[in-house]
């Protein structure tokens, strides 16, 4: 499929290609995905779910990056 659909990444609308995976789209925005925790439609996504998790029109994708400190 090539058609764009519309997502929302950190409360901002994003364009992507339907088929399109959360792995992919992460890779896209260039995060390591060692640093970030992600919410996909409101429930925690493990990093082994990323390559088949699908993107779907008007979902919502949340990334937090964690940051060290002390």
């Amino acid at each position: 499929m090539n058609l764009e659909s519309q997502i929302w990444v950190n409360g901002e609308p994003q364009s992507f290609r339907e088929g399109q995976t959360l792995n992919k789209l992460l890779a896209d925005l260039g995060l390591n995905p060692r640093l970030i925790v992600v919410e996909y439609n409101g429930e925690i996504v493990r990093r082994p779910a990323w390559p088949v998790t699908v993107l779907g029109d008007g979902d919502r994708v949340e990334i937090v990056t964690i940051v060290g400190g002390g």
